[in-house]
């Protein structure tokens, strides 16, 4: 009964029936303020994040963590997001982990990444200023 309860409670399109069935999103960013919206947004819509302020301590998460899917933003400081990128792709425990680029870097820099030979295209690329129904939609489809 609680179960139907609980369920009932979560929002609409909401992932998995359970606790344990919840999908993690790791966010990196450096930016507080996107990174509260961006986590927030994720956990409103059923799933569990987890929160990186660099590339650094992203991969050190991502590691870790085994998180379902990465949002990873290109301009940090320690270590950018093209730098996590690569090392996302070449270590063996999470070259199997989705990576949506956020980023408000612009279409030169998507079109760079995609011509990358050492860099395989990200699973998804979001402009700043976000559209979270994009967003949200990459998400649903890459994590189904």
């Amino acid at each position: 009964r609680n179960w139907i309860r609980q369920r009932r409670e979560r929002p609409p399109g909401a992932e998995g029936g359970t606790a344990l069935e919840k999908k993690k999103i790791l966010v990196i960013e450096d930016e507080q303020d996107t990174a509260s919206y961006l986590t927030t947004l994720f956990e409103d819509n059923g799933y569990d994040t987890l929160a990186a302020k660099d590339g650094q301590e992203g991969m050190q998460l991502a590691k870790g963590k085994n998180p379902d899917l990465i949002t990873l933003d290109i301009s940090m400081p320690e270590k950018s997001g093209l730098k996590a990128l690569r090392e996302l792709q070449e270590d063996g425990a999470t070259t199997a982990i989705p990576v949506i680029i956020v980023t408000g870097v612009s279409e030169d820099l998507k079109s760079f990444i995609d011509k990358q030979k050492n860099l395989k295209p990200p699973a998804g690329h979001i402009s700043k200023p976000i559209d979270t129904q994009e967003l949200l939609g990459q998400v649903k489809s890459l994590l189904a």
